[in-house]
């Protein structure tokens, strides 16, 4: 890699983060400058403009949250052990969130809404990786006899991103990671209803 194309990605991570915390719209071209030591020239020369600095920054966050999940479910073997391990990604998101600010999904979903259509549109596509990986894990669990064959796979994939991110947004409200420990305990307790003894 060169150092042209290392500048850019320092940049993109260090956006990624900024963003996450104060927001694509509560940050200016001049935030990203200031965390990273970088006049604002030398971040145009990498980016068009702060959208395609936010659209990539974005891409990013997601990545580590999906190197967190891959990491969480190294070494488990059955899907109930995979699918415990992702939800449980978040049981400190917080305190020890895998990206500073908290979720990417659900502080982009939120700020993006009608105001930013491509964030919108990559936050629905990353949303929609996220339910896909849980359907997948609840279907395995179901052909491999782990699960009680007449779960809705959809709907609940549905519940727990709603318990989840529900969970991180009072924990970020409140300052205070008690809500979304809370809500990860209750659905794991309510995950093993479905699972066959």
């Amino acid at each position: 890699m060169g150092k042209g194309e290392m500048t850019r990605e320092f940049i993109i991570r260090e956006a990624a983060v900024l963003f996450n915390q104060k927001g694509y719209f509560g940050s200016s071209i001049s935030d990203v400058a200031r965390v990273t030591g970088m006049q604002k020239g030398g971040i145009y020369n990498h980016f068009e403009n702060k959208d395609q600095l936010a659209v990539e920054a974005f891409e990013h966050a997601t990545e580590v949250l999906k190197k967190s999940f891959l990491q969480a479910m190294e070494g488990k073997t059955t899907a109930f052990e995979k699918l415990t391990a992702v939800i449980s990604v978040y049981q400190n998101a917080y305190d020890h969130p895998p990206l500073q600010g908290g979720c990417p999904l659900l502080n982009t979903a939120i700020e993006s809404d009608d105001a930013h259509p491509a964030l919108k549109e990559k936050a629905q596509q990353a949303m929609g990786r996220f339910l896909e990986l849980l359907r997948t894990l609840l279907k395995q669990g179901t052909e491999q006899g782990e699960f009680v064959e007449d779960m809705n796979v959809q709907e609940l994939a549905i519940y727990i991103t709603s318990v989840i991110e529900g969970g991180v947004m009072l924990s970020k409200l409140y300052d205070d990671n008690m809500y979304i420990r809370l809500n990860i305990n209750r659905l794991l307790k309510e995950l093993e209803r479905y699972r066959k003894v």
